[in-house]
Protein backbone atom coordinates (compact mmCIF):
# COMPACT_ATOMS: atom_id res chain seq x y z
CA UNK A 1 0.00 0.00 0.00
CA UNK A 2 2.74 2.07 0.11
CA UNK A 3 4.00 1.79 -3.24
CA UNK A 4 3.06 5.17 -5.37
CA UNK A 5 1.84 3.65 -8.42
CA UNK A 6 0.60 0.92 -6.81
CA UNK A 7 -3.05 -0.12 -8.82
CA UNK A 8 -5.35 -2.57 -7.18
CA UNK A 9 -7.80 -3.08 -10.27
CA UNK A 10 -6.83 -3.17 -14.12
CA UNK A 11 -10.37 -1.98 -15.33
CA UNK A 12 -12.61 0.63 -14.48
CA UNK A 13 -16.70 0.40 -14.57
CA UNK A 14 -18.20 3.61 -16.57
CA UNK A 15 -21.59 3.59 -15.15
CA UNK A 16 -22.65 5.64 -18.67
CA UNK A 17 -26.21 5.62 -18.87
CA UNK A 18 -27.19 2.59 -16.96
CA UNK A 19 -29.34 4.15 -15.20
CA UNK A 20 -31.46 5.16 -18.55
CA UNK A 21 -31.72 1.66 -19.58
CA UNK A 22 -35.25 2.07 -20.91
CA UNK A 23 -33.84 4.28 -24.03
CA UNK A 24 -30.43 2.56 -24.20
CA UNK A 25 -31.12 2.14 -27.50
CA UNK A 26 -32.00 5.56 -28.24
CA UNK A 27 -29.33 6.90 -27.25
CA UNK A 28 -27.34 4.55 -28.80
CA UNK A 29 -29.17 5.60 -32.10
CA UNK A 30 -28.77 9.10 -31.39
CA UNK A 31 -24.79 9.42 -30.79
CA UNK A 32 -24.41 7.10 -33.62
CA UNK A 33 -26.17 9.52 -35.86
CA UNK A 34 -24.17 12.75 -34.55
CA UNK A 35 -20.82 10.54 -34.40
CA UNK A 36 -21.54 9.73 -38.48
CA UNK A 37 -22.06 13.54 -39.00
CA UNK A 38 -19.09 14.73 -37.42
CA UNK A 39 -17.11 12.12 -39.24
CA UNK A 40 -18.69 13.11 -42.65
CA UNK A 41 -19.00 16.97 -41.95
CA UNK A 42 -15.39 17.92 -40.74
CA UNK A 43 -13.60 14.81 -43.48
CA UNK A 44 -15.58 16.76 -45.89
CA UNK A 45 -14.32 19.81 -44.76
CA UNK A 46 -10.40 18.77 -44.94
CA UNK A 47 -11.32 17.61 -48.28
CA UNK A 48 -12.85 20.88 -49.80
CA UNK A 49 -9.84 22.91 -47.82
CA UNK A 50 -7.24 20.60 -49.33
CA UNK A 51 -8.31 20.64 -52.89
CA UNK A 52 -10.08 23.83 -53.54
CA UNK A 53 -6.99 26.87 -54.52
CA UNK A 54 -9.40 29.25 -53.27
CA UNK A 55 -9.59 28.03 -49.68
CA UNK A 56 -5.75 28.07 -49.13
CA UNK A 57 -5.78 30.74 -46.67
CA UNK A 58 -5.54 31.51 -43.23
CA UNK A 59 -8.65 31.39 -42.03
CA UNK A 60 -9.11 27.75 -43.82
CA UNK A 61 -5.80 26.54 -43.04
CA UNK A 62 -6.86 26.91 -38.89
CA UNK A 63 -10.52 25.46 -40.22
CA UNK A 64 -8.72 22.60 -41.23
CA UNK A 65 -6.93 21.85 -38.04
CA UNK A 66 -9.99 22.73 -35.94
CA UNK A 67 -11.76 19.96 -38.33
CA UNK A 68 -9.00 17.29 -37.85
CA UNK A 69 -8.82 18.22 -34.20
CA UNK A 70 -12.42 17.61 -33.70
CA UNK A 71 -12.75 14.43 -35.57
CA UNK A 72 -10.22 12.85 -33.12
CA UNK A 73 -12.11 14.98 -29.92
CA UNK A 74 -15.18 12.89 -30.65
CA UNK A 75 -13.66 9.54 -32.14
CA UNK A 76 -11.67 9.36 -28.46
CA UNK A 77 -14.94 9.23 -26.84
CA UNK A 78 -17.78 8.13 -29.17
CA UNK A 79 -17.27 4.56 -30.06
CA UNK A 80 -16.10 3.19 -26.16
CA UNK A 81 -19.55 5.20 -25.58
CA UNK A 82 -21.61 3.77 -28.05
CA UNK A 83 -20.18 -0.22 -27.41
CA UNK A 84 -21.08 0.43 -24.05
CA UNK A 85 -24.64 1.42 -24.50
CA UNK A 86 -24.83 -1.68 -25.71
CA UNK A 87 -23.03 -3.82 -23.62
CA UNK A 88 -24.13 -5.27 -19.83
CA UNK A 89 -19.85 -5.11 -19.47
CA UNK A 90 -19.25 -1.21 -19.17
CA UNK A 91 -15.40 -1.58 -18.32
CA UNK A 92 -12.75 -0.16 -19.86
CA UNK A 93 -9.25 -1.20 -18.89
CA UNK A 94 -6.89 1.27 -16.73
CA UNK A 95 -4.65 1.86 -19.55
CA UNK A 96 -7.59 2.57 -22.09
CA UNK A 97 -8.68 4.73 -19.77
CA UNK A 98 -5.51 6.55 -19.28
CA UNK A 99 -4.94 6.52 -22.93
CA UNK A 100 -8.88 8.32 -23.52
CA UNK A 101 -8.44 10.93 -20.86
CA UNK A 102 -4.58 11.76 -22.35
CA UNK A 103 -6.52 12.27 -25.94
CA UNK A 104 -9.50 13.80 -24.06
CA UNK A 105 -7.26 16.56 -22.65
CA UNK A 106 -5.07 17.12 -25.97
CA UNK A 107 -7.83 17.52 -28.34
CA UNK A 108 -9.89 19.92 -26.10
CA UNK A 109 -6.72 22.11 -24.54
CA UNK A 110 -6.11 22.58 -28.80
CA UNK A 111 -9.37 23.12 -29.12
CA UNK A 112 -9.37 26.17 -26.81
CA UNK A 113 -5.87 27.44 -27.69
CA UNK A 114 -7.12 27.22 -31.68
CA UNK A 115 -10.19 29.00 -31.58
CA UNK A 116 -8.49 32.09 -29.49
CA UNK A 117 -5.92 31.81 -32.66
CA UNK A 118 -8.85 31.68 -35.19
CA UNK A 119 -10.21 34.94 -33.08
CA UNK A 120 -6.71 36.41 -33.46
CA UNK A 121 -6.98 35.69 -37.47
CA UNK A 122 -10.05 37.69 -37.80
CA UNK A 123 -8.94 40.61 -35.86
CA UNK A 124 -5.96 41.28 -37.80
CA UNK A 125 -8.35 40.43 -40.91
CA UNK A 126 -10.71 43.25 -40.21
CA UNK A 127 -8.38 45.64 -38.04
CA UNK A 128 -5.11 45.80 -39.76
CA UNK A 129 -6.17 44.03 -43.08
CA UNK A 130 -3.50 46.11 -45.34
CA UNK A 131 -1.15 44.14 -42.88
CA UNK A 132 -2.92 41.14 -42.88
CA UNK A 133 -0.65 39.37 -45.68
CA UNK A 134 2.37 40.06 -44.11
CA UNK A 135 1.25 39.41 -40.24
CA UNK A 136 -0.61 36.19 -41.02
CA UNK A 137 1.83 34.96 -43.32
CA UNK A 138 2.14 30.91 -43.93
CA UNK A 139 5.51 30.80 -41.30
CA UNK A 140 3.41 32.60 -38.38
CA UNK A 141 -0.06 30.42 -39.27
CA UNK A 142 2.11 27.20 -39.17
CA UNK A 143 3.81 28.41 -35.55
CA UNK A 144 0.29 29.52 -34.15
CA UNK A 145 -0.93 26.13 -35.25
CA UNK A 146 2.33 24.05 -34.12
CA UNK A 147 2.07 26.18 -30.66
CA UNK A 148 -1.60 25.12 -30.01
CA UNK A 149 -1.09 21.35 -30.79
CA UNK A 150 1.75 21.51 -28.71
CA UNK A 151 0.16 22.89 -25.94
CA UNK A 152 -2.48 20.11 -25.86
CA UNK A 153 0.26 17.63 -26.27
CA UNK A 154 1.55 18.82 -23.14
CA UNK A 155 -1.46 19.43 -20.74
CA UNK A 156 -3.06 15.72 -21.94
CA UNK A 157 0.80 14.06 -21.84
CA UNK A 158 1.59 15.77 -18.42
CA UNK A 159 -2.18 15.48 -16.35
CA UNK A 160 -2.95 12.17 -17.71
CA UNK A 161 0.77 10.65 -16.45
CA UNK A 162 0.97 12.48 -13.52
CA UNK A 163 -2.94 11.26 -12.43
CA UNK A 164 -2.23 7.86 -13.59
CA UNK A 165 1.12 7.18 -11.88
CA UNK A 166 -1.47 7.56 -8.38
CA UNK A 167 -1.95 4.85 -6.32
CA UNK A 168 -6.13 3.33 -7.00
CA UNK A 169 -6.86 1.15 -4.56
CA UNK A 170 -10.54 2.09 -4.21
CA UNK A 171 -13.84 1.73 -5.58
CA UNK A 172 -13.24 1.52 -9.59
CA UNK A 173 -16.16 2.87 -10.73
CA UNK A 174 -17.00 5.93 -12.43
CA UNK A 175 -20.46 7.73 -12.64
CA UNK A 176 -19.88 8.91 -16.24
CA UNK A 177 -19.47 7.87 -19.75
CA UNK A 178 -16.23 9.28 -20.48
CA UNK A 179 -12.60 9.21 -18.06
CA UNK A 180 -12.47 12.86 -17.15
CA UNK A 181 -10.18 14.23 -14.52
CA UNK A 182 -12.10 14.75 -11.25
CA UNK A 183 -14.12 11.64 -11.78
CA UNK A 184 -10.87 9.77 -12.38
CA UNK A 185 -9.01 11.73 -9.83
CA UNK A 186 -11.40 10.49 -6.70
CA UNK A 187 -10.30 6.97 -7.11
CA UNK A 188 -7.12 7.39 -6.20
CA UNK A 189 -5.86 5.85 -3.16
CA UNK A 190 -4.08 9.19 -1.51
CA UNK A 191 -4.05 13.10 -1.17
CA UNK A 192 -4.59 14.23 -5.01
CA UNK A 193 -4.50 17.84 -3.66
CA UNK A 194 -1.70 19.07 -5.77
CA UNK A 195 -3.09 17.26 -8.60
CA UNK A 196 -6.25 19.58 -7.89
CA UNK A 197 -4.10 22.55 -7.68
CA UNK A 198 -2.63 21.39 -11.24
CA UNK A 199 -5.81 21.33 -12.53
CA UNK A 200 -7.26 24.54 -11.56
CA UNK A 201 -4.56 26.61 -12.45
CA UNK A 202 -4.04 24.94 -15.88
CA UNK A 203 -7.87 25.01 -16.14
CA UNK A 204 -7.48 29.02 -15.71
CA UNK A 205 -4.62 29.19 -18.22
CA UNK A 206 -5.95 27.19 -21.12
CA UNK A 207 -9.49 27.67 -20.96
CA UNK A 208 -10.31 30.78 -19.28
CA UNK A 209 -7.28 33.05 -20.64
CA UNK A 210 -8.23 31.84 -24.39
CA UNK A 211 -11.70 32.56 -23.89
CA UNK A 212 -11.20 36.07 -22.11
CA UNK A 213 -9.08 36.65 -25.04
CA UNK A 214 -11.44 35.92 -27.69
CA UNK A 215 -13.88 37.99 -26.06
CA UNK A 216 -10.88 41.06 -26.14
CA UNK A 217 -10.81 40.49 -29.90
CA UNK A 218 -14.00 40.69 -30.52
CA UNK A 219 -14.99 43.75 -28.62
CA UNK A 220 -12.56 45.30 -30.93
CA UNK A 221 -13.24 43.74 -33.75
CA UNK A 222 -17.14 45.10 -33.36
CA UNK A 223 -16.03 48.64 -32.25
CA UNK A 224 -14.00 48.36 -35.32
CA UNK A 225 -16.45 47.71 -37.81
CA UNK A 226 -19.21 50.18 -36.14
CA UNK A 227 -16.95 52.51 -37.60
CA UNK A 228 -16.81 50.91 -41.41
CA UNK A 229 -18.44 53.26 -43.97
CA UNK A 230 -21.59 51.09 -46.04
CA UNK A 231 -23.92 48.60 -44.38
CA UNK A 232 -22.57 45.88 -47.04
CA UNK A 233 -19.26 46.30 -45.61
CA UNK A 234 -20.25 45.92 -42.37
CA UNK A 235 -22.34 42.91 -43.09
CA UNK A 236 -19.08 41.11 -44.83
CA UNK A 237 -17.28 41.51 -41.99
CA UNK A 238 -19.88 40.35 -39.30
CA UNK A 239 -20.61 37.52 -41.60
CA UNK A 240 -16.69 36.17 -41.21
CA UNK A 241 -16.88 36.27 -37.83
CA UNK A 242 -20.36 35.18 -37.04
CA UNK A 243 -19.27 31.18 -37.95
CA UNK A 244 -16.62 31.13 -35.28
CA UNK A 245 -18.44 33.34 -32.79
CA UNK A 246 -21.26 30.34 -32.94
CA UNK A 247 -18.64 27.83 -32.24
CA UNK A 248 -17.07 29.38 -29.33
CA UNK A 249 -20.36 30.22 -27.75
CA UNK A 250 -21.31 26.02 -28.32
CA UNK A 251 -18.02 24.72 -27.00
CA UNK A 252 -17.34 27.32 -24.38
CA UNK A 253 -20.55 27.23 -22.98
CA UNK A 254 -21.24 23.46 -22.58
CA UNK A 255 -18.07 23.52 -20.96
CA UNK A 256 -18.76 25.96 -18.32
CA UNK A 257 -22.14 24.13 -17.88
CA UNK A 258 -21.14 20.90 -17.31
CA UNK A 259 -17.81 21.93 -15.52
CA UNK A 260 -19.41 25.05 -13.59
CA UNK A 261 -22.47 23.48 -12.04
CA UNK A 262 -23.92 24.14 -8.32
CA UNK A 263 -23.80 20.67 -6.11
CA UNK A 264 -27.63 19.48 -6.71
CA UNK A 265 -29.43 16.02 -7.01
CA UNK A 266 -29.28 16.38 -10.66
CA UNK A 267 -25.95 17.63 -10.98
CA UNK A 268 -24.26 14.34 -12.24
CA UNK A 269 -27.53 14.21 -14.78
CA UNK A 270 -26.71 17.86 -16.19
CA UNK A 271 -22.74 16.84 -16.01
CA UNK A 272 -22.69 14.19 -18.53
CA UNK A 273 -25.82 15.87 -20.55
CA UNK A 274 -23.54 18.94 -21.06
CA UNK A 275 -21.23 16.69 -21.73
CA UNK A 276 -22.60 14.62 -24.84
CA UNK A 277 -23.38 18.17 -25.99
CA UNK A 278 -19.69 18.81 -26.22
CA UNK A 279 -17.92 15.63 -27.14
CA UNK A 280 -20.41 14.31 -29.45
CA UNK A 281 -23.00 17.25 -30.50
CA UNK A 282 -20.73 20.16 -30.91
CA UNK A 283 -18.48 18.68 -33.23
CA UNK A 284 -21.27 17.54 -35.81
CA UNK A 285 -21.97 21.48 -35.75
CA UNK A 286 -19.39 22.64 -36.43
CA UNK A 287 -19.05 21.90 -40.43
CA UNK A 288 -22.54 22.53 -40.64
CA UNK A 289 -21.99 26.31 -38.98
CA UNK A 290 -19.36 26.94 -41.78
CA UNK A 291 -20.76 25.36 -44.49
CA UNK A 292 -24.50 26.48 -44.27
CA UNK A 293 -22.52 30.20 -43.83
CA UNK A 294 -19.99 30.51 -45.87
CA UNK A 295 -20.42 30.90 -49.04
CA UNK A 296 -16.59 29.76 -50.14
CA UNK A 297 -16.96 26.67 -48.79
CA UNK A 298 -20.13 26.72 -50.85
CA UNK A 299 -18.59 27.56 -53.89
CA UNK A 300 -15.75 25.25 -53.48
CA UNK A 301 -17.67 22.21 -52.90
CA UNK A 302 -20.00 22.69 -55.69
CA UNK A 303 -16.35 23.24 -57.89
CA UNK A 304 -15.52 20.19 -56.75
CA UNK A 305 -18.40 18.19 -56.77
CA UNK A 306 -18.69 19.44 -60.48
CA UNK A 307 -15.15 18.56 -61.35
CA UNK A 308 -15.74 15.13 -60.43
CA UNK A 309 -18.81 14.41 -61.93
CA UNK A 310 -16.72 15.87 -65.26
CA UNK A 311 -14.32 13.29 -64.22
CA UNK A 312 -16.58 9.89 -63.97
CA UNK A 313 -18.56 10.33 -66.38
Amino acid sequence: MKEDNQTCFTEIVLLGFSDFYIIREFLFCLILVFYLLALMGNTLILIVTIVSPSLHTPMYFFLWNLSFLEIGYTSTISPKTLVNLLSDNQTISFGGCGIQLCFFLLFGTTECCLLCVMAYDRYVAICKLLQYPYIMNIRECATLAIVSWAIGILVGVGQSASIFTLPFCRLNIISHFLCDLMPVLKLASTNTYRNEVAIAILTVVFVLVPLLLILFSYILIISNIFVMPGAKTKHKAFSTCSSHLIIVFLYYGTITAAYIHPNSVYSMDSKRFFALLYTVVTPSLNPIIYSLRNKEIKTAFKKSVGRNLIFFR
